[in-house]
């Protein structure tokens, strides 16, 4: 339960950097944070696949770089269904889904240090 609850607050604390980098994405509230690493975990976890499902034609083509795209769009309903949280635009979409990814992995990089084995 410990480790839900760590993996839960790290989602949410990268959420919250990553509308600190980037311009156009905007965190009202750490609370609002914490509901779009909730909402983000759904959506990574039913409708991302789905997307990479239905776009495997495209991502083919492109040689795999239309997953950038795929996350883009996955990152922009996740702001689009959390109260609190804002993206204006693809382009910031796009951005903040790669800087969410490393500022995500760093954080948990962080955690495996701190967190007792």
């Amino acid at each position: 339960m410990l480790n839900f609850i760590l993996t839960w607050l790290a989602a949410a604390l990268s959420l919250a950097l990553t509308a600190h980098f980037v311009p156009g994405i905007k965190v009202d509230s750490f609370s609002a944070a914490l509901i779009g690493a909730v909402i983000l975990g759904f959506v990574n976890a039913i409708v991302r696949p789905l997307l990479v499902l239905f776009t495997l034609p495209f991502t083919i083509l492109t040689l795999g770089l239309f997953l950038f795209v795929v996350n883009a769009i996955a990152f922009w309903l996740v702001a689009a269904l959390t109260p609190g949280l804002s993206v204006s635009g693809f382009v910031p979409a796009f951005v903040g889904a790669i800087v969410l990814s490393i500022v995500s992995w760093l954080v948990n990089w962080g955690l495996q240090i701190v967190k007792p084995s």
